[in-house]
C-alpha cells in the first residue's frame, strides 16, 4: 500500500510539473511572438495580410481557395485580403493555367521585398537578445527550437 501511495504522489508531482511547463511555455511563446510582432517595419498592412504574404512566400503561388485553407479563413475573407495586397502592390493574380474559373495568387517583387524587410527586422531584434545570453543558454534555445518545431509539426 505504501509503494502505491508513493507512485501516486510521484505521478501527481510529475503531472503538476508538466502542467506548469505547458503554462510557462505558452506564456513565453505568446510574449515572444508579441515582441517580434512589435518589430514590424510597416504597420499599414494588417497581421492577417502579413500572414497571407508569409504563406505565399513559404508555399509559392496558390489559388485563393488554397491560400484561405492554409490561413484557416473563409474564401470571401481571403478575397478581401488578396484585394488589399494587390492594392499595396504586394501580390498579383494571374489566370490559372488549366482552370479558367480559378486564379493564381503570388508575391510580387514588392511583396517579396516587404517580407524580407519584416523578417530582417524581427531577426535583428532577436539576434540582439540572443547576443545577451551565454553560449550555454543559446545552445539550450537551439535545442528547444528543434523540439518546438517538431511539436508544431514542421
Amino acid at each position: 500500500m505504501g509503494a502505491e501511495i508513493v507512485r501516486y504522489a510521484n505521478y501527481v508531482a510529475e503531472t503538476e510539473a508538466e502542467a506548469g511547463l505547458a503554462s510557462r511555455l505558452r506564456l513565453a511563446v505568446v510574449r515572444l511572438t508579441r515582441r517580434l510582432r512589435a518589430q514590424r517595419v510597416n504597420s499599414a498592412i494588417s497581421l492577417t495580410q502579413v500572414s497571407a504574404l508569409s504563406t505565399l512566400h513559404k508555399c509559392g503561388p496558390l489559388t485563393p481557395g488554397e491560400l484561405a485553407a492554409k490561413e484557416g479563413v473563409q474564401p470571401p475573407s481571403m478575397t478581401r485580403v488578396i484585394a488589399a495586397l494587390e492594392e499595396y502592390g504586394f501580390a498579383t493574380r494571374r489566370p490559372h493555367p488549366t482552370d479558367g474559373r480559378q486564379a493564381i495568387v503570388e508575391l510580387s517583387e514588392a511583396g517579396l521585398g516587404y517580407i524580407n524587410e519584416e523578417v530582417s527586422a524581427r531577426e535583428a531584434w532577436l539576434d540582439k537578445r540572443l547576443a545577451e545570453l551565454t553560449p550555454e543558454e543559446r545552445g539550450v534555445l537551439s535545442r528547444a527550437a528543434e523540439i518546438i518545431d517538431r511539436m508544431a509539426g514542421q
